[in-house]
């Protein structure tokens, strides 16, 4: 009797180590699977963040190669505006053509003319009065939006005043260069100008030689559709003398005008952006 109770004695102290080494391999177990979880979240946390960083990286490299790339092209624009500037009728083998308007920017004609261009997917260059600037800033900030050049062509286009002295030449081209980089920010920087009726003549060579050691660049012209001699040239005569006078010509300079009274050049302008590309010609501006 004694013995059979000692034996049930050691049988129960057998399955409770049984159970107590079974709840220790339970629970180490338990243990294990939520380190396992753990470290598998941290890990995916770790390798998310990584993967953050390595996307973030690229981006931003990318980024700063598409910025200097844009430097570069700008870079690249500027040197070849400048050789344009320096030497515009040199033969380089391409055709190239120049639509340049002086006398704007107008409240009727100078919008008009920008859509034509922009619906043709060309360029130009307004020479523009500093005085109607002030009266059309949202003109000449369009011009520059739409990726035109804006170019000078003195403050006052008052002939009797600008070339009655040098000094008052000069000085009007700086009224209008500063009118411009108060309109479109100090950023803007174009040394191109016009003379109000050209620079020929020997009797301006004092004022081109002022013009120069003032670093501005004089363009005039080689082609011509007329608008200038009178009011509503008709629309045929002014295409036929843009074709006239551009015959034999590799780069094109083209004297237009975007005045309040030059309408006949608006109507006329589609068919002539239409006959140079026919003609193989590429748009550029200074």
């Amino acid at each position: 009797m004694i013995g059979d109770v000692r034996a049930m004695k050691k049988i129960n102290r057998i399955d409770k180590g049984k159970k107590k080494r079974f709840k220790n391999i339970a629970f180490l177990g338990f243990c294990i699977m939520i380190l396992f979880s753990i470290g598998f979240f941290i890990g995916g946390r770790v390798s998310q963040s990584r993967h953050v960083v390595v996307n973030a990286f690229s981006s931003n490299k990318k980024n700063d190669e598409i910025k200097q790339k844009k430097l570069e092209e700008k870079e690249k624009q500027k040197k070849k505006k400048k050789q344009y500037a320096m030497d515009p009728y040199k033969n380089d083998g391409k055709k190239i053509v120049f639509l340049t308007f002086d006398d704007g920017p107008s409240r009727n004609n100078t919008p008009k003319i920008l859509d034509i261009l922009k619906e043709n997917d060309v360029k130009a260059t307004f020479f523009v009065v500093g005085s109607y600037a002030e009266s059309n800033k949202d003109i000449l900030k369009r011009e520059k939006n739409e990726g035109h050049a804006i170019c000078n062509h003195t403050y006052s286009h008052d002939y009797q005043y600008i070339y009655s002295d040098v000094s008052n030449f000069v000085n009007d081209i700086k009224k209008c260069e500063n009118t411009i980089k108060d309109i479109l920010g100090k950023d803007y920087e174009n040394k191109v100008i016009r003379f109000p009726g050209g620079s020929f003549g020997s009797r301006l060579q004092p004022y081109r030689q002022a013009i120069k050691e003032e670093g501005y660049y004089y363009i005039d012209w080689n082609c011509l559709n007329g608008d200038a001699e009178r009011h509503n040239v008709p629309v045929f005569n002014l295409i036929n003398r843009v074709k006239e006078t551009s015959q034999e010509q590799q780069h094109i300079i083209i004297l237009m005008h975007d005045a309040e009274t030059k309408h006949t050049t608006v109507q006329a302008l589609p068919e002539i952006i239409k006959y140079f590309k026919s003609q193989g010609y590429t748009f550029e501006t200074f």
